[in-house]
């Protein structure tokens, strides 16, 4: 499992801010994960440190000098067990579940965050091993990204969720959205919780909740089903709920 993350990044203040929020932030604080910063600006050269320049061949924006990048990022290689060298981009692989769970059985994660227009293409050749993107929109930096990548991976962790079952559980684990959850009051501006869910028949919560995470795949993940190969159990429950009109009861 994950025990080391190293964040290549202009901005380490905004990175290392994770430590200080929520369980994921705790188990970074409580050193169940190291997170190491690099920041390429430590590696250039001049009065100015400049990280950055403008493009060849014209056009907007300013894009990642190669050497100070570079530098920073054979830094963070040399310092620790191999790993390969992950740079958060809208052109990399989506990130889903399946990739977390891939990513978090790694020893060590060493992730870069561009910024700019981008970055000189010379490094992703060189020194890049692979692209991960966190949907189809752009950001000002890959900041946002890597700690979108660093709180789902930590979250995985042995000890890190309150439950051992909770990771297990969520949305996506299976390949499913998860079911609606319900807590105290039983009865809410008219609206009662389901009476499955305080019947105590534990078997049966576990077929309605199976039931209404399948059916709430298939309405609103239609692209999730279509990739899903049902077993018999899972059929017979859907054509069940469907007749039943999707009742929450």
């Amino acid at each position: 499992m994950i025990s080391r993350i190293d964040v290549i990044t202009l901005f380490p203040e905004w990175v290392q801010s994770l430590k200080g929020l929520g369980l994921t932030g705790r188990a970074l604080a409580d050193g169940r994960v190291a997170l190491h910063c690099w920041n390429p600006r430590d590696y250039a050269s001049g009065v100015h440190r400049s990280v950055d320049d403008r493009p060849y061949g014209g056009g907007p924006g300013m894009v990642m000098r190669p050497e100070p990048l570079a530098k920073a990022i054979e830094a963070a290689r040399a310092d620790g067990a191999e790993a390969p060298v992950a740079c958060l981009s809208p052109q990399g692989r989506r990130l889903d579940q399946a990739g977390v769970g891939t990513l978090a059985q790694r020893e060590r994660l060493i992730l870069v965050c561009g910024r700019y227009e981008g970055i000189d293409e010379r490094v992703m050749d060189e020194l890049v091993d692979e692209e991960w993107s966190i949907g189809d929109f752009v950001l000002s930096g890959g900041e946002p990204a890597a700690a979108v990548m660093i709180d789902a991976v930590v979250r995985l962790l042995p000890g890190v969720l309150g439950h051992e079952q909770s990771a297990e559980q969520d949305s996506f684990a299976d390949g499913l959205l998860d079911c609606p959850h319900y807590t105290r009051p039983e009865t809410w501006r008219g609206q009662t919780v389901p009476e499955v869910l305080l019947s105590g028949d534990h078997a049966r919560v576990e077929r309605w909740r199976r039931a209404q995470s399948l059916d709430r795949t298939r309405r609103r993940r239609p692209d999730l089903m279509q990739t899903r190969e049902l077993d018999p159990d899972e059929e017979a429950l859907l054509a069940e709920f469907s007749k039943s009109g999707r009742d929450k009861r």
